[in-house]
């Protein structure tokens, strides 16, 4: 049969015609698995799970749409062109023509992803929706150790850490940090911008173990993407609150600490005409900004400048930058620094620390609390509480400046209790989050009920007996009231009387008559009607408040009856021992 007279193929209907294994995929857009997971990264396109799996259940499937959408994908020329690249380098390297090696090398193709960050969030919220994992890995791969067989260059390290710091001092100048959790895994951070919730992981300032089970190629994939989006959500940030970005560099610190920073800015906050607040405030972006390592080359300068208090700030907002405000810290060696001027400085405070380029000396006698881990100190001031760090973090998620006294050195901890656990919720309230609760009454100047009461239910004993002498002074006035009544009612009817027989009314009569004969006539009298009354006091109250008030009054009439009993045994006494004498 001729070839043209062939039959084709049966066309393909449903789930297989809209998905596509991995294999099939990679076949078709001719590039390699790694080049594909990469591709696929950067545009965010995630595997499927079709009901009907047509090649078998051990095949990964993508969407056909998704898969057309990477055809046309301009990086996907990008990087045939860097494969055709390397082939030439590899092949000039091979013949030992050196010159042409060189040449290539000084010719790399290059690729950026601005027009990914673009495509994929159009909108600036939807780019901080997705800012929790981007700065997870940004604040994990900032605490790494460069390691050149992973491919963890040094110069990556540098650019996150200028990227995380950079997100902390908006954070810290803005004061939009609201909730800190320490773990096991490192430190929770939750931060509101723009009235969306950002929650990211930063690691414990310790050596960084290197597992040897984890795909670090992936992971530096997505860390390049990552880094490109928070690139661009900083300088949105920086420029709505009118701040230089990104940060210029002074050339003088590149031979000198980076600790020196502090001091640097502190020195140009104060030759600039500002006020005083604005001077608080450089100082403490200065200082958080100081949290970059000795041997980085440079330090951020010009990070605030010509910043305008228009920014309108919401109660919460209002409330985190008061609660350390007019406090000043000092931090000791031990204690994790970087953590602990982000958060502090985020709430208004002012802080120092133990070592080169501190803005004042530990022997400063404006400290409130120094922050310390040791049990033995060589020397205390009585002016200051020396207090361990979990009370910071707890002072911050209860928005209250809590008793210094179960954080004091040397003493165990209360517990650290999570912010992000709703209590009433999970149906458990810790005992030391009810303490929690009434210092924040307290200082709201709130009344709470008695611990151990129910929420719908039981009140002290003593509401309870304002209650009750409340209910009786009500029936007694009610008493009062229906004699009252009832005493003008007779009168008016004595008024009919005598306007029917013929009398001449006069207004002088005598009234006292009347209401001592009223008395016998109106009806029952002011104590069986304020009796009354008690008994539907009683019958309206639920059974738990009608035990106890029986009980009260139960224990009043005991009370009661014991004083009578004793001082009619005090005037038998008397009146013996006056017969004695006699």
């Amino acid at each position: 049969m001729p070839k043209h007279y062939r039959r084709a193929g049966k066309k393909k209907e449903g789930n297989a015609a809209r998905y596509i294994t991995r294999s099939q995929a990679v076949k078709y857009l001719q590039v390699s698995l790694s080049v594909f997971r990469r591709l696929c990264i950067f545009k965010g396109v995630f595997p499927r799970d079709p009901k009907k799996k047509v090649k078998g259940n051990h095949h990964t499937y993508y969407h056909m749409k998704d898969i057309l959408f990477l055809k046309h994908e301009p990086l996907l020329d990008k990087f045939r062109e860097m494969r055709a690249y390397e082939k030439k380098v590899k092949k000039a390297v091979s013949k030992k023509n050196k010159d042409l090696a060189e040449r290539l090398l000084t010719r790399k193709p290059t690729y950026t992803l601005d027009m990914l960050i673009r495509e994929r969030y159009p909108k600036f919220i939807d780019a901080l929706r997705d800012l929790d994992d981007c700065l997870t890995m940004v604040h994990l791969f900032a605490a790494l150790p460069a390691i050149e067989r992973e491919n963890i260059q040094a110069e990556r390290i540098h650019n996150c850490r200028g990227l995380s710091l950079e997100w902390q001092a908006y954070i810290s100048r803005t004061h939009k940090l609201r909730k800190a959790f320490i773990s096991v895994k490192g430190i929770y951070f939750q931060a509101e911008v723009e009235g969306q919730k950002v929650t990211w992981l930063t690691p414990h300032a310790l050596q960084q173990v290197m597992p040897q089970d984890v795909d670090y190629k992936i992971m530096l994939t997505f860390l390049e993407f990552y880094e490109t989006l928070l690139g661009f959500v900083n300088l949105r940030l920086y420029h709505s609150i009118k701040l230089k970005y990104p940060p210029i560099l002074d050339p003088r610190l590149k031979a000198l600490a980076a600790d020196l920073y502090a001091l640097t800015r502190y020195a140009d906050a104060k030759d600039r005409a500002v006020g005083a607040n604005d001077e608080e405030s450089e100082l403490r972006l200065a200082q958080l900004q100081d949290q970059l390592p000795a041997n980085e080359p440079g330090a951020l300068m010009h990070l605030v400048e010509d910043v305008t208090d228009d920014i309108e700030e919401d109660e919460d907002t209002k409330a985190c930058k008061t609660l350390f405000q007019n406090k000043t810290f000092f931090l000791g060696r031990e204690v994790p620094r970087e953590s602990l001027l982000f958060v502090i400085t985020a709430f208004g405070g002012v802080v120092s620390w133990d070592g080169d380029g501190a803005p004042f000396e530990e022997s400063n006698q404006d400290i409130n609390y120094q922050i310390v881990d040791r049990p033995t100190q060589s020397h205390r001031f009585i002016s200051r509480d020396y207090v361990q760090p979990q009370w910071v973090f707890d002072c911050i998620n209860a928005r209250i400046i809590l008793p210094t006294e179960e954080y004091m050195v040397g003493k165990v901890l209360p517990p650290h209790l999570s912010p992000f656990v709703d209590n009433e919720a999970e149906g458990y309230v810790p005992e030391y989050a009810e303490t929690i609760k009434r210092l924040q009454s307290a200082a709201r100047k709130e009344i709470l009920p008695m611990p151990g009461g129910e929420e719908d239910g039981l009140e002290s004993a003593q509401n309870l007996l304002a209650e009750g002498v409340i209910d009786r002074t009500k029936a007694k006035e009610a008493a009062e009231r229906r004699q009252k009544m009832a005493l003008e009612e007779k009168k008016y009817h004595e008024e009919l009387k005598k306007e029917m027989i013929g009398m001449q009314h006069t207004q002088t009569s005598n009234i006292d008559e009347i209401r001592n004969n009223g008395e016998d006539e109106a009806g029952p009298s002011t104590r069986q009607l304020v009796e009354d009354d008690e008994n539907m006091a009683m019958v309206s109250m639920s059974r738990k408040k009608r035990g106890l008030l029986q009980a009260m009054l139960i224990s009043n009439e005991r009370k009661r009856v014991n004083v009578e009993t004793l001082e009619t045994r005090k005037k038998n006494l008397k009146k013996s021992k006056g017969k004695e004498s006699e």
